[in-house]
């Protein structure tokens, strides 16, 4: 598994500044395995993505998921 690589780093981590920030540097690393996995671009993922996150309801949330935006560009 490609996480592995960031594992050793953990101690480095401690740091981060508070508990919340484990959870969320969690789920970034978790968008960008995915979008490797499925073989997008990272950056072309989120440049499409974020921009309009604020204006999503959360209910829609599931179509900006990493294989969501793979299948619509495979259209």
């Amino acid at each position: 598994m490609r996480l592995s690589k960031y594992f050793h780093r953990r101690k480095n981590w401690v740091h981060l500044g508070s508990k919340e920030a484990g959870p969320k540097i969690a789920a970034i690393f978790s968008i960008v395995e995915s979008c490797r996995r499925l073989g997008l671009p990272i950056r072309d993922y989120l440049a499409a993505v974020l921009p309009g996150l604020a204006n999503r309801s959360i209910q829609n949330l599931d179509q900006l998921t990493p294989a969501a935006y793979a299948a619509s560009k495979a259209k």
